[in-house]
């Protein structure tokens, strides 16, 4: 590994990145199979990522047929792999068997240990058959859709292939390792005036966030639209407001914090709910939401908005946020919701829905065209990595605990093979625009 970091960092050519022999094997974080039941009988927010991460030493998938193996130079801690590490609410390594059984080479899945991660930005280092559009030596960033594209289901939106899946989430092979192996149709160009740690953290959530508010397959948000964006400073929640604030709409921020609030307003964001200092509760207990919450709420909203109700609410949380979310959004309004990091069984009243014409709309990550398209936006300087923190590898088990407490801002980034932070930057001109907004996460 050693003589390819070495080749990166030296601007080595393609063709000297493609005669560098490969390793044998490389570091990779995982979780193991033997291990899923360790947190049995545990509350969600007392089992510790910490406990079950591990930093190994993996053998080198086999290449196949329109894939890539890249070299990962940064990665970044999302919600998915704080589900693995928890085991929640299954564990993937179901996910690995199913897979491992639709071919030969799906079978190279199915491992007693799963290499977690969904995000990458790193260099190219070997592509397989019937790979043309990318080559060893190639700057990238890996989105994380993966996809067969073998039924028709799948050529509308490849969201809705039969075997769509989600990389280092439902596979194996993910992105917080020193190496990882990709289909070629999720690489899309490094952004130039990024890190590498700045460069690998967009990827998942900035095309969650891209699908759920501004595609034709999500909320269709146009200008002038009020969009109420729970967790507003968070990993999707700051890229949501980003897109809001980019395409002309106002989000309305909820945060948990004053020090949240204050990251929302370095966004530009101006109407901001801190819900802890505003003491919303919408269960009375275990079985029962508080109506008269959900009415303070909406009136709060809308002595915000000038007596105007919500068109869209970008929904993540789930469970403690559902029932509150239907109600506040306005007549012919759109919950879009993914994720639910607080619990999957909603509960609403839906009166609220079909009297009121409300619709309510699945999303999951995005699309090839859809992600690139908001890389694209990172690359042109409209839309800015939200990078917190940054971790080595051997402190990933630490950055999922506190992503599991939320404890962090924005996103945290993991540094793989890059030796330290700030490498990888290309365009130093058009960083020198955007410098303050890269690193506003970071400022806090």
């Amino acid at each position: 590994m050693k003589d390819i970091l070495d080749a990166i960092q030296s601007d080595a050519t393609s063709a000297d990145i493609a005669a560098l022999p490969l390793p044998e094997s490389y570091r990779a974080i995982t979780v193991r199979k033997d291990e899923t039941e360790m947190f049995a009988g545990l509350a969600t927010r007392d089992k510790d990522p910490r406990k079950s991460i591990h930093l190994d030493e993996v053998p080198l998938p086999e290449l196949g047929p329109g894939e890539a193996l890249v070299a990962v130079m940064a990665s970044s801690v999302n919600y998915n792999s704080v589900w693995t590490s928890i085991f929640e609410p299954m564990s993937t390594f179901g996910f690995l068997e199913r897979y491992g059984k639709v071919s030969e080479l799906t079978k190279r899945h199915d491992l007693p240990y799963h290499i977690i991660g969904s995000d990458l930005a790193g260099v190219v280092l070997r592509t397989g058959p019937g790979v043309n559009a990318w080559h060893p030596g190639d700057e990238v960033v890996a989105h994380c859709l993966s996809v067969e594209l073998e039924s028709s289901d799948g050529h509308n939106d490849t969201m809705l292939d039969p075997e769509q899946r989600i990389w280092g989430f439902e596979t194996n092979f993910g992105g917080l390792a020193e190496v990882a192996l990709v289909k070629s149709n999720q690489l899309m160009p490094k952004p130039d005036h990024l890190s590498w740690e700045e460069a690998a953290a967009p990827g998942l959530v900035n095309s969650t966030a891209y699908r759920q508010l501004v595609s034709r397959n999500g909320a269709q948000m146009k200008q002038g639209d009020n969009v109420l964006i729970w967790g507003a400073s968070g990993g999707l929640g700051s890229y949501a407001t980003q897109f809001a604030l980019a395409g002309g709409a106002t989000p309305i921020c909820v945060v948990s914090s004053e020090q949240k609030a204050e990251i929302a307003r370095k966004m530009g964001a101006e109407l901001i709910i801190d819900r802890s200092a505003e003491d919303y509760r919408f269960w009375k207990d275990e079985h029962t939401q508080d109506v008269k919450e959900w009415k303070r709420f909406g009136k709060r909203i809308r002595e915000l908005t000038g007596g105007e109700d919500v068109d869209i609410v970008f929904e993540h949380p789930g469970r403690e946020t559902f029932g509150a979310s239907v109600y506040v959004t306005r007549k012919g309004g759109t919950i879009v919701t993914c994720a639910s990091t607080s619990g999957y069984e909603h509960v609403y009243d839906n009166r609220y829905l079909w009297m009121s014409l409300k619709r309510i709309i699945g999303s999951h990550f995005a699309n090839y065209r859809e992600a690139w398209e908001a890389n694209r936006l990172i690359a042109k300087g409209k839309i800015h990595p939200t990078l917190s923190k940054v971790y080595s590898l051997e402190e990933t088990g630490q950055a999922a605990h506190d992503v599991h407490r939320n404890l962090h801002q924005g996103k945290v980034g993991v540094l793989c093979l890059a030796p330290e932070e700030g490498l990888g930057v290309r365009d130093h001109e058009l960083r020198a625009q955007h410098v303050d907004a890269i690193n506003r996460f970071r400022n806090i």
